[in-house]
């Protein structure tokens, strides 16, 4: 299996959402974009549900931004397309923070939304 622009097509649609909510400081919409019982790991302690992930990105700083890249799908089953990104966080007062990020997509109904996310830093 590799990537493949349905899939990738499935990513986006959920990614540029939650690109779109984090440039604009806005955690509960971030969180919407995720299952009510997503496991959530950003550079904190995980957390499981949209209200963990809120938090998260609430203690973010103003005007950060996010830039994506996806390097590889896989799709395990027909409701679920796994995807592993570059991604470059920027701020306003520090250096941008590049880290790897790997998401699962979980369709429910007929809308894709985030169930797993975990970031990593390599290096």
């Amino acid at each position: 299996m590799t990537t493949t622009p349905d899939d990738e097509a499935v990513l986006s649609s959920v990614l540029d959402e939650w690109k779109a909510a984090v440039d604009a400081h806005q955690p509960e919409r971030v969180a919407s974009l995720f299952t009510e019982d997503a496991v959530f790991q950003g550079l904190h302690p995980y957390s499981v549900g949209r209200k963990g992930v809120a938090a998260y990105y609430d203690s973010q700083p103003p005007g950060l931004k996010a830039e994506y890249r996806i390097l590889e799908t896989r799709r395990p089953a027909d409701n679920l397309v796994l995807g592993y990104l570059d991604v470059e966080f920027s701020f306003t007062d520090r250096p941008p923070l590049d880290v790897k990020l790997s998401v699962l997509a979980s369709r429910v109904d007929d809308r894709w939304y985030l169930g797993h996310y975990q970031v990593s830093r390599l290096g």
